[in-house]
């Protein structure tokens, strides 16, 4: 007959294995991520990550491969990571990369996160029942149109807005019509610029000048969102407002940014990746769409470019820089 204390310390085993915040096994596992990995929001993840039990060089490793050169590299960039043989692929690089990472491979779990309309560009059967390798995190939530009506709220009299979009991207179509619809509702008119890498922005800038832009959008593409701080230098030197999609533009000079609250949606992603570490099927955990949204204001580059913002934005901002 066993002990007290060995009956004890049997009970305390299987309560720590079944746990959620269960420390996770002695073996080392490699996560690949396929997009961008240097930036504090990704180091966001890693940190909570870390909170349960996945400690980078200690019981997980990071293997990173970006596209810097465009959309078309990730295919080769998910291959290698397959080839690998990580544990889990996390996508930060939108809806394009993840579907070329659930083409290399059918069996590595993949958590996809802020992925434009995961069901309609065949990432998953439904975001309740993934029915696959992928789940993760929809950026469907987000009206496209919602960057243009901003623009009419902060500057009412605005006419001509200038937009650039990635024909690379696979949702370029979708993102054209939605601020073709947008542009139509609001009386303004709109100049639709392609932009697929950062060599391109010289023309796509000169062509704004000549139409006499008044105002810039960009929306969440990630090549827009590394060549951000070239973006809004170019944009400050023609005194155009930019109109962004994620709060570190607004921090670096935009003068409005409107999207997912990322720190929100990247905690969610953490749990999600413990999970599917542990060994739970991407299929059995629902595609999550954001329910929270950041609206930032930037005081002090709307007073540079002598804009007077009104009273009803401020005070819906969730953040006013000033």
């Amino acid at each position: 007959m066993k002990s007290r204390r060995q009956l004890l310390a049997a009970a305390c085993t299987l309560v720590a294995a079944t746990s959620p915040f269960a420390q996770p096994s002695a073996r080392m596992r490699v996560i690949g991520v396929l997009g961008s990995s240097g930036t504090d929001l990704f180091r966001f993840f890693v940190a909570a990550l870390a909170e349960r039990g996945w400690i980078e060089g200690r019981t997980v490793a990071f293997v990173y491969r970006g596209a810097e050169q465009g959309y078309e590299a990730f295919p080769e960039r998910a291959r290698e990571l397959v080839a690998m043989m990580v544990d889990l692929i996390i996508v930060t690089a939108g809806v394009t990369a993840a579907l070329a990472a659930k083409q290399a491979t059918s069996t590595i779990p993949i958590l996809a996160i802020g992925v434009a309309d995961p069901v309609k560009f065949g990432l998953v059967a439904s975001l309740a029942r993934p029915g696959g390798n992928v789940t993760g995190f929809a950026s469907t939530a987000t009206d496209w149109g919602k960057y243009l009506e901003l623009t009419r709220e902060a500057i009412p009299g605005l006419q001509r807005l200038a937009v650039i979009a990635n024909p690379t991207n696979v949702g370029y179509a979708d993102y054209v019509a939605a601020n073709e619809a947008g542009a139509r509702q609001l009386g303004m008119k709109l100049q639709m610029i392609e932009v697929s890498g950062a060599s391109e922005l010289g023309a796509a800038f000169e062509a704004m000048k000549r139409e006499r832009a008044e105002a810039l959008v960009f929306g969440p593409d990630r090549v827009f969102i590394a060549s951000m701080t070239e973006i809004l230098e170019r944009a400050q030197a023609l005194g155009l407002p930019v109109f962004a999609p994620v709060r570190l533009a607004a921090e670096r000079g935009a003068v409005v940014s409107y999207g997912l609250d990322a720190r929100t949606m990247l905690l969610h992603a953490a749990a999600y990746a413990d999970r599917l570490l542990k060994g739970v099927r991407p299929a059995d955990l629902p595609v999550e769409q954001p329910t929270r949204f950041e609206l930032i204001v930037n005081l002090k580059s709307a007073k540079a470019l002598g804009l007077k913002l009104p009273q009803s934005l401020r005070l819906r901002a969730d953040e006013v820089i000033e």
